[in-house]
């Protein structure tokens, strides 16, 4: 059995001894490049004064290209200022243009409204009006004549009623503000 690993101890022993080479020829190349790392002492003759004359010589240049830059970004951030500017007057443009549809809409509905509580009788409208939201009823209320508005009013339930004369007394006093509005 001695004879058979002979051979094989041999070639590791070899391969060992090429492997602790080859890690001390490693260490060997680091040495060099361990002192090429080490700063550089300033030279004897360089003072205080050299020193502090290339700081101040490359501050200026410093001082330059930092002001470009915030110029660069001032001029993308103003793009992009102007850019959301541009978008937010078309989207205005769209609303201010759909706001006019709606208004129009709104005007003839609210005429087409009006007319049929005008051909209604007050007993039929009273109690349609009072279903409504207390607001929309005073509009609609102070849009009918005079005798048949009074005429639903007295056809109301008079706790509607009463909320409904409120509403439309503050409406018409220039004094009362919205929000006090009930």
């Amino acid at each position: 059995m001695k004879s058979d690993l002979e051979p094989v101890m041999f070639a590791l022993g070899r391969r060992k001894s090429f492997l602790r080479m080859a890690v001390v020829g490693a260490l060997l190349l680091l040495v060099p490049q361990v002192n090429a790392q080490q700063a550089t002492s300033l030279p004897q003759d360089s003072t205080a004064a050299d020193i502090e004359k290339f700081c101040t010589n490359i501050a200026d240049s410093a001082r330059d290209q930092r002001y470009l830059l915030q110029k660069q970004e001032l001029e993308k951030l103003q793009a992009d200022v102007d850019e959301r500017i541009a978008v937010l007057e078309k989207r205005k443009a769209e609303y201010e243009q759909w706001l006019k549809v709606r208004n129009e809409f709104m005007a003839k509905a609210d005429a087409g409204l009006i007319e049929i509580f005008k051909t209604m009788k007050a007993d039929a409208a009273a109690p349609r009006l009072e279903q409504m939201r207390l607001e929309l009823a005073a509009a609609i209320i102070m849009k009918l004549p005079a005798r048949q508005s009074g005429l639903i009013l007295s056809e109301m339930d008079p706790l509607k009623a009463g909320q409904i004369s409120m509403i439309m007394s503050s409406a018409s006093d220039p004094n009362t503000s919205k929000d006090r509005r009930t």
